[in-house]
């Protein structure tokens, strides 16, 4: 399920730049780059779960052990078939900074400019950077990013939420009994991914965007 916001004049031009973005050309020195969050509940089995046999599928009790849960950082690289899944105990302003670091410096570091697609939460913007690093790291740090933000309520304009759809649906849809065994089989998922090259195609361009909703325009 999902919704629009009211389709502002701020809306439009903030959904026309991702779309002019997404139908650029793929270019390795500028890269694009979608990035979102997602929580996981671990869970463990409170008995032990009867195993599967030929013909019978594995059935585990209904009743669980809550073991907290985690955040996993994804960011997706539509053109280029790579992602980067990182798992934190949280999602605060320090973890998105060092995720974002890392990015920078060990995934992408001789990009040119990165262009860095991000929706509207608080802990995502320019200033948390100053606030973790300071002014002049954080200048020094985002000198080669251009941070592109979705509309409000209108995160489907993020790619990241189609990556992520498809790590629940290939990875994430059964228990983790606790955060090691979590980091395995994520990796283990993304580093499949990323040698296969999957990529995201984008089909929705703006021409699209004003045929489907130009008559619910605000002005």
């Amino acid at each position: 399920m999902w919704c629009i916001g009211r389709l502002t004049e701020d809306y439009r031009q903030r959904m026309y730049d991702l779309l002019d973005l997404y139908a650029r050309p793929f270019r390795s020195r500028e890269p694009v780059i979608c990035l979102d969050e997602k929580s996981k509940q671990l869970l463990k089995d409170s008995r032990q779960p009867l195993p599967i046999k030929p013909g019978t599928p594995a059935r585990l009790d209904y009743e669980y052990v809550r073991g907290g849960t985690c955040n996993l950082f994804v960011a997706v690289e539509p053109k280029g078939g790579r992602r980067t899944v990182q798992i934190t105990d949280h999602r605060a302003k320090t973890d998105f900074v060092a995720f974002v670091q890392y990015l920078l410096q060990q995934v992408y570091p001789t990009a040119r400019r990165i262009h860095l697609v991000l929706d509207n939460l608080n802990t995502h913007f320019r200033k948390c950077f100053e606030q973790v690093l300071g002014i002049r790291a954080a200048k020094k740090l985002l000198r080669r990013v251009v941070f592109h933000y979705t509309p409000k309520h209108a995160s489907w304009l993020n790619m990241a939420e189609i990556e992520i759809g498809i790590l629940d649906r290939q990875c994430l849809d059964r228990r983790f009994p606790d955060r090691d065994t979590l980091v395995n089989e994520v990796d283990a998922w993304q580093r499949r991914r990323n040698d296969e090259q999957r990529c995201i195609e984008w089909t929705f361009s703006r021409q699209d965007a004003d045929l489907k909703m130009s008559r619910h325009y605000v002005s």
